[in-house]
């Protein structure tokens, strides 16, 4: 069996090693704040954008109350045509039971 030799680490590579290892964490932290800013970028967009479908979400809202006051005043007059149609269904029932009574007693 072959005994490797076992390489020592110094000092110096030590020092190389994190020093490298330091600098990709660098590296690392720049870009992060760099993709960290470009998403607040987007964020403050979306931000913008949502200000926007929320003035718009009002003015709808206004339209609809147009709409709801509309309908109102529809629902008052179909409920003063069903009044009317019920009087006059009453008076006919009325004048058609009278002129069958007239009829039976007078004729």
């Amino acid at each position: 069996m072959v005994v490797m030799p076992r390489e020592r680490w110094t000092d110096e590579k030590l020092d190389q090693t994190f020093g490298r290892i330091d600098g990709d964490l660098r590296e690392l932290r720049v870009e992060m704040r760099t993709g960290f800013e470009q998403i607040d970028k987007r964020f403050e967009e979306i931000d913008k954008r949502f200000d926007q479908v929320d003035k718009r979400f009002e003015r709808v809202d206004k339209r609809f109350e147009q709409v709801d006051k509309r309908f109102e005043r529809f629902e008052d007059k179909i409920d003063a045509l069903q009044q009317s149609m019920t009087t006059w269904f009453v008076s006919l029932f009325f004048a058609i039971i009278g002129s069958l009574l007239s009829a039976l007693f007078l004729g």
